[in-house]
């Protein structure tokens, strides 16, 4: 018997409307088959009158349950993992990435966007590398590692769980990266758009790679031909891979990592040897975006995550203002400009607010020429439009 949780009156609105979250503010009152929900646990939820809503993990915390399911009728078992993810796969193969040669990673689930709240996979080639957000994705790791071999069969060779970094750290849970299933070669090659890309899941940042910029780097080796090329929080050099494909003359990548640096130089050898025009530089971006005079005519501004909550918004737009004043100032006259934000909690509006007062800062005359999401591999539920979190724009600067 599933603990029960009763919402206040007026708070199963939200659900009405199928978004996947509920605030601890608005439960009224628990149910609970012992002392205490576990976190992780799958509860049912209902209205202030006892009408069943939803079924989701209960979590401690702001967000108090993510909804699995709205259906009375379906039970979170293993057949409901495997029908979860084989839809998530079938989205993929209609975006024709599933079978691609020329792109070998890509992402599988997108948390809410998938309806699994917490829960992302990203594959690279035969390998799946789990990542859970909450208890509940954690405590079913089973579920979903056997799920993704019933979808893939014999192309996947192995899932490794790395979840250590991501999961609520006030849950005592002593998570350890590893694998669930196989096993794999540290350092392994993929593809994106034909371009060789060396991924490490087990050491690397977020699952290995950023996936999500995709669709951008394609933007931007099509504006590279003949431009001299300043990539900052480069990472793995994704950016500048792409600029010196597209003729770029000269290419420069920054990053505070000196680990960062040297992958990024790998790639850069690994798509065009060890001749390309290509420098890199570890030091911080912003410190040296302070004086670079107008050597650059195209400048790439993909920071990590300046406001990963919304207590810290303030602090954070003030930091994209004075980052993307400095580029704007020192750019060559009919630059490019390419800036992100991957801030879950910096709304489109207000990121294009910041960068339209930081060209007025500048005093220069801009033009944007593109407005940019992420990849349709990272799809957005309509009913969770906080799942946009990344947003950027291409400008042209006189």
């Amino acid at each position: 018997m599933a603990s029960k949780i009763f919402l206040r009156r007026g708070k199963e609105e939200s659900l009405a409307r199928r978004h996947p979250w509920i605030f601890s503010g608005a439960i009224e009152r628990v149910e609970c088959k012992a002392d205490s929900i576990a976190e992780g646990e799958v509860v049912e939820v209902f209205s202030s009158r006892g009408d069943f809503l939803a079924r989701g993990h209960y979590q401690i915390g702001s967000i108090a349950v993510r909804i699995l399911t709205f259906e009375q009728q379906e039970q979170i078992d293993a057949q409901w993992w495997q029908r979860k993810i084989q839809s998530a796969h079938d989205v993929r193969r209609t975006l024709s990435l599933t079978e691609c040669d020329s792109t070998t990673c890509y992402r599988l689930v997108h948390g809410e966007g998938d309806s699994l709240p917490g829960l992302v996979i990203d594959i690279y080639g035969s390998v799946a590398v789990v990542q859970c957000h909450s208890v509940g994705m954690y405590r079913s790791r089973a579920e979903i590692a056997e799920a993704l071999r019933a979808t893939f069969g014999e192309k996947l060779t192995a899932i490794y769980d790395k979840s250590a970094a991501t999961v609520p750290f006030k849950a005592n849970l002593n998570a350890v990266d590893g694998y669930l299933y196989g096993s794999a070669e540290k350092d392994n090659v993929v593809l994106e758009n034909g371009h060789k890309f060396l991924v490490n899941w087990e050491e690397g940042q977020k699952t290995g790679f950023f996936i999500d910029q995709r669709f951008n780097r394609e933007l931007v080796k099509r504006y590279a031909a003949g431009r001299t090329v300043l990539n900052t929080f480069c990472y793995t050099g994704g950016f500048s891979v792409y600029a010196l494909a597209g003729g770029a003359t000269q290419v420069c990548s920054i990053d505070a990592s000196e680990r960062a640096v040297r992958l990024a130089d790998a790639n850069v050898a690994l798509n065009f040897g060890e001749g390309a025009p290509h420098t890199s530089i570890a030091c911080d971006a912003v410190e040296y975006l302070k004086d670079i005079g107008d050597k650059y005519d195209m400048i790439i501004l993909d920071p990590p995550a300046f406001a990963k909550h919304h207590k810290v918004l303030g602090n954070a737009m003030q930091g994209y203002k004075r980052l993307n004043a400095r580029a704007l100032s020192q750019i060559k006259s009919g630059g490019i400009l390419f800036t992100f934000s991957c801030s879950q909690a910096v709304s489109k509006e207000l990121f294009r607010t910041t960068v339209f007062t930081a060209a007025a800062i500048a005093g220069r005359k801009v033009r944007i020429l593109h407005q940019l999401t992420q990849p349709t591999d990272h799809p957005i539920n309509i009913y969770h439009p906080e799942g946009e979190y990344l947003k950027g724009l291409v400008l042209y600067v006189e």
